[in-house]
């Protein structure tokens, strides 16, 4: 079984959106880790039906580099980001894990990714999963 990581800051909405989305079309073929860089985001992933959780910079630290999959908004791989709760060594342990990184093009402050659209966040998850997660899934069924 594969273990998808999915990571969000402030108050977890992304990451329980992602979350609710992959228990919706995966069901219990995944196994889901939620990380929050604080543990409100943390409690509404878990909400969200995520396997297992935990919060904050040690837990990111440790875990990301024992994933399969790494899902969340781009400030994940950006020190400073999400009002400072990504801290420079959550961002340099996510970019530097050996799993998948998928990211979701989200805007941050003072950040423009040239190319990348500014579609809703429902689109933009039925474009992760349909293009990057699911292939890649499929690879190993």
């Amino acid at each position: 079984m594969k273990t998808i990581c999915v990571i969000d800051g402030q108050g977890g909405g992304i990451g329980a959106a992602i979350i609710k989305r992959l228990r919706t079309l995966f069901e219990e073929d995944v196994e889901i880790v939620a990380l929050g860089t604080n543990a409100i985001a943390t409690a509404q992933m878990l909400k969200a039906r995520a396997n297992r959780g935990a919060s904050g910079e040690n837990a990111i630290l440790q875990t990301v580099a024992r994933m399969d999959v790494v899902i969340g908004p781009l400030g994940i791989v950006m020190a400073n980001a999400m009002m400072g709760e990504v801290t420079p060594q959550i961002a340099g342990a996510v970019a530097s894990s050996p799993a998948r990184k998928m990211l979701v093009p989200l805007s941050q402050e003072n950040v423009a990714v040239v190319g990348a659209s500014s579609m809703p966040l429902p689109h933009l998850l039925d474009v992760l999963i349909a293009e990057h997660l699911q292939p890649w899934l499929d690879e190993f069924n």
